[in-house]
């Protein structure tokens, strides 16, 4: 069922598999024999799926295909339509009742609900936008494109931008998803065909759906090397180009027109130079205008690599960084001279998926560390590793150097669990993290008893110390209720405006009006009254101890709960590129 018909959205402990190793095995030996023993098995998941998708042939071209290792287009298009008829039989080895965290009726209802594409269409304002504000502001979300084919969770819709563009006190909204390789397949098959990692990778018949997708690949029907992602998570502006990334894939570059619509350009891969899926938090340097940013692998060790790409596009060489196993890094932090790593508790165990599980898991006895490498190595030599029980953080607001110490700054989502099985209770603590570049010990100090977590700070002191950011107040999450914005220095709350019941905002995002002082500025939000329906943009003054509205731009079509934001000023829209370079 196509978008536009969108009735189906309407609003409304680990177990492991482990092996024993003989004294004399080598380091590593029995997880890589793990490993292949998960590969094999599903290595011959795809096969029983392959044989009953030939067996539902005719038998003419089942000859075809048996005396032909290469098939024609034409016995290729047939198998990927017995594929479709195999694809029929999973859910009977699916769970028939979904727990919450993959139940499409509890991911989608509400203003998480899904909206059609829309072209920039006039804004009311009320009060005064402030000079700074001329330009654009764009935010990432998942929206998904058809109804699931299965389960369904918040992070596996299509990639859609929310643009609001700002010029001479006027303001205009448009939406438009990101055109990935994942949506332009399903659109023309008018159906899902890609594997959504959260909501349907579970147990056997999560198995049997990547094996399904793999001989869809086979079959030639989706191009696998075309990538995978759905680019609706982070947002940066990099060498001319507005960059749109989910970790699952390389960014896709869009481009932002003058009369505030938007276009996607294509996927970007640094010119050929980045051969791998990418963080969807890169890190700008802003005195340097270098990109920092890493890869996680979750099948080949060592799991994690780093690298860096000059202001004009260069990326340089990766430096392998070893892990434990591999790990779910969603954020990282750098400083002046550091990139920071946190190795969570968030990890991948593809075996999990025999216990009828998903294979991202929290591993509550696994130990979290942070991993500290100069910024400017070229192995992982002198990386150092701090552990520090009980941090699980998704998010980092910022990270600089004092003295002998790395400082970061980031929210303790508690208990871990939560995240996925129970997030409207989650609790969310702002702390300071120190690691001692000296004596290796760690420390953390909680800065605040709010709940408050997916924060931002002035994009100018990336990597230099701040002394203030601005947070979400949960309300509960995935909702939030509000902004704060909190003194490090002190721990205090600075600044705090609470949304009006049945009323939430999304993330804050910072925007200067000088590089004077720190927090002059304004925070924007977009903000939803569920009574209503209504969504605005909101503008607050960052200095107010009230978070002052100093105007708001009331859009013409709702804006769902969504992800992360930036702002494009009109220097940087006008010197967006006009294709890939």
């Amino acid at each position: 069922m196509a978008l536009a018909t969108l009735s189906w959205a309407k609003g409304y402990g680990r177990t492991t598999t482990t092996r024993c190793s003989s004294q004399s095995d080598p380091p590593g030996a029995a997880k890589k024999r793990d490993r292949a023993v998960i590969q094999k098995a599903v290595l011959g998941e795809q096969a029983v799926i392959q044989r009953v998708a030939v067996e539902a042939l005719p038998a003419e071209v089942q000859r075809q295909v048996g005396e032909s290792p290469s098939a024609t287009s034409r016995v290729q298009e047939l198998v990927s339509a017995a594929l479709s008829v195999a694809e029929r039989f999973i859910p009977l080895i699916e769970p028939r009742e979904r727990t919450s965290r993959t139940d499409p009726r509890v991911q989608l209802q509400g203003n998480f609900a899904p909206v059609e594409e829309s072209p920039p269409r006039a804004a009311v304002v009320t009060g005064t936008l402030p000079a700074c504000l001329n330009g654009a502001y764009v935010r990432n979300g998942g929206n998904p494109q058809f109804a699931p084919a299965a389960g369904y969770h918040y992070f596996d819709g299509d990639g859609m931008l929310h643009v609001v563009r700002i010029k001479d006190g006027a303001a205009t909204h448009s939406c438009r998803f990101t055109r990935t390789n994942r949506y332009v397949h399903e659109k023309r098959a008018g159906r899902p065909v890609f594997t959504k990692a959260l909501g349907e990778l579970h147990g056997l018949g999560g198995l049997a759906r990547v094996a399904l997708f793999n001989l869809r690949g086979w079959a030639g029907t989706v191009d696998l090397a075309q990538g995978m992602g759905a680019a609706n998570a982070g947002l940066e502006f990099f060498n001319g180009m507005l960059l749109a990334m989910s970790e699952d894939d390389m960014p896709y570059a869009v481009r932002v027109t003058d009369d505030g619509d938007v276009e996607t350009s294509g996927r970007y891969n640094f010119e050929g130079a980045l051969k791998r899926a990418m963080t969807a938090h890169p890190k700008i340097d802003p005195r340097t205008g270098e990109m920092h940013a890493f890869s996680c692998d979750w099948q080949k060790e060592p799991f994690l690599t780093y690298f860096r790409v000059t202001a004009d596009g260069t990326k340089g060489a990766e430096v392998p960084i070893t892990l434990r196993e591999p790990n779910l890094m969603h954020d990282f932090a750098i400083t002046e001279n550091y990139a920071i790593f946190p190795e969570t508790q968030m990890v991948f165990r593809l075996q999990e998926l025999f216990n009828g599980k998903s294979p991202i898991l929290i591993d509550l006895k696994k130990v979290p560390r942070f991993g500290v490498l100069p910024r400017n190595a070229q192995s992982e030599a002198r990386m150092r590793w701090f552990e520090l029980p009980d941090v699980m953080c998704f998010h980092y607001v910022n990270a600089w150097e004092e003295g002998e110490d790395i400082v970061l700054v980031g929210s303790i989502n508690t208990p871990p669990p939560f995240i996925f099985d129970q997030p409207e209770d989650l609790q969310n603590r702002l702390c300071l993290f120190r690691l001692n570049m000296r004596t290796g010990l760690a420390s953390k100090h909680q800065l605040s008893h709010e709940n408050i977590d997916i924060g931002r700070c002035n994009n100018l002191y990336t990597g230099r110390k701040t002394r203030y950011a601005y947070m979400s107040i949960s309300g509960p999450w995935p909702r939030f209720s509000g902004i704060a914005k909190v003194d490090l220095d002190s721990g205090r709350i600075a600044g705090w405006r609470k949304c009006a019941p049945g009323c939430f905002v999304s993330e804050p995002y910072f925007v200067p009006a000088s590089e004077t002082k720190e927090d002059d500025g304004y925070v924007v939000t977009y903000y939803q009254d569920e009574n209503t329906g209504v969504s605005e943009l909101l503008v607050m003054d960052a200095q107010s101890p009230t978070l002052e509205i100093v105007a708001s731009i009331h859009l013409p079509s709702r804006v769902p709960y969504g992800f992360h934001g930036t702002f494009l000023s009109e220097d940087q829209l006008a010197s967006q590129r006009s294709s890939l370079p």
